[in-house]
């Protein structure tokens, strides 16, 4: 296979993200993929890369889940360090624990099962293979992020994994420097055995297994609200819009905490959510990280005039007043925003003002489009031990809860019948 043929051979969740939503560099990409889905490839090709672009004097850090994984996997197996078409193998040191790339850069081999030894040791870039599986995933994560410390451009770091309910996996996903891709085991359906695919979906199709093996889908946990079942019924819901027939819309802001002094570091969760035969339809999350007031306001005042148009129905703004009241409105008002403002309170925990509306999507009554899923992991992880930490603010769900809430349970009661006598 030539190379130009190789390169072309890489699905789409196995190429490098170039940067942040607002176009800065990011410090995390979260590889989610499922069995056989092209993980190790991905990442030790960007291993290689980053080796070559740093020449000698250039560090990488190579962590697996125990030192037998990272030589077994991710240098010596099938798609490793030392298995790339068309580069020249590092060199393997294994008393030294490390390798040795033809430019000089060194990847230094760690178990993430022995978080103190990342201590000491220093590095431009790091990938971190299988990080789900890692026994303490919470402290070796943070030990190495520590390290890296080399270097004039930011420090990155790879996780490729096989996704699993954890909290720490979802406050990863949900930090501000964290980029992600996802790719079911499909998508590298044709690097698989003849077969396998069929095989797996024969055996385990539409179950959980199914689900995060073979799809990368991040499950629910313990106590969350939302069911995998939950949310493939309201895609199922979702695969044909209504024609017409829209009665209302609702774009609902979840601002993030101190955005308004322009300190916030979380999302600011903005989603669309119309209303037709007594069914919920979530059109777009349109949520965005990172922006100024203005700036997530005016992403509001935009959703809130395109679909409008496009729907043809009376629509108007669902915004939580919990972090800042008036000022909140003031400033989707100042961004131009055209439409009716709703102002809610937070007066009850997120569970519970989530428990009505999980109730309507086992009802049926919730249908999601596509491309949902970002929105769509953080409703699996509302309720869960850790879900509301810092660093884990689930805005996207949150706004959805404000959302539905105002079109079916607040607005969405029957009108007052008149009887005859």
């Amino acid at each position: 296979m030539a190379r130009a043929a190789w390169r072309r051979a890489a699905h789409r969740g196995q190429r490098v993200p170039l940067c942040l939503e607002d176009g800065g560099p990011w410090r995390t990409w979260v590889f989610l993929g499922g069995r056989g889905a092209g993980k190790t490839r991905a990442g030790a090709e960007w291993v290689s890369e980053v080796a070559a672009r740093l020449g000698a004097g250039g560090r990488i850090a190579l962590v697996g889940a125990t030192l037998h994984d990272v030589r077994s996997v991710m240098i010596e197996g099938p798609s490793g360090l030392m298995n790339l078409p068309f580069r020249t193998p590092p060199r393997l040191e294994v008393s030294r624990r490390r390798v040795v790339f033809p430019g000089g850069a060194v990847g230094v081999m760690l178990s993430a099962a022995e978080p103190e030894r990342f201590r000491g040791p220093q590095f431009h870039a790091a990938w971190g293979d299988e990080f789900c599986a890692w026994e303490k995933a919470e402290e070796a994560l943070a030990l190495l992020r520590m390290g890296l410390r080399l270097g004039d451009a930011t420090p990155q770091l790879l996780l490729s994994t096989t996704p699993k309910p954890l909290a720490v996996l979802r406050r990863v996903l949900a930090e501000a420097g964290t980029v992600r891709t996802d790719a079911p085991t499909g998508a590298n359906a044709e690097n698989l055995a003849e077969g396998f695919l069929d095989a797996m979906m024969d055996l385990y199709g539409g179950t959980r297994r199914a689900a995060q093996e073979l799809d990368g889908v991040v499950l629910e946990a313990e106590g969350a609200l939302f069911t995998v079942d939950d949310l493939a019924r309201a895609k199922g819901l979702g695969g044909t819009l209504p024609d017409g027939g829209w009665e209302r819309a609702v774009v609902a802001v979840d601002p993030p905490a101190g955005t308004l002094s322009g300190e916030g570091g979380d999302a600011c969760g903005i989603v669309v959510v119309a209303r037709s035969r007594r069914t919920a339809f979530v059109l777009e999350d349109a949520s965005v990280r990172g922006r100024s007031p203005a700036g997530w306001a005016a992403r509001v005042a935009r959703a809130a005039a395109d679909w409008g148009g496009r729907l043809g129905c009376p629509v108007r703004v669902v915004a939580e007043g919990n972090q800042g009241g008036a000022m909140v409105e003031a400033v989707l008002k100042g961004a131009g925003l055209g439409c009716p403002v709703r102002r809610v309170q937070a007066t009850v925990g997120k569970r519970a003002r989530a428990e009505p509306v999980a109730a309507l999507y086992e009802q049926g009554r919730v249908a999601h489009s596509a491309g949902l899923e970002a929105l769509e992991e953080e409703l699996l992880g509302l309720g869960e031990a850790g879900s509301g930490s810092p660093g884990h603010s689930p805005d996207r769900a949150d706004a959805l809860v404000w959302a539905v809430t105002d079109l079916l349970i607040d607005g969405g009661r029957a009108p007052p019948r008149v009887w005859r006598l």
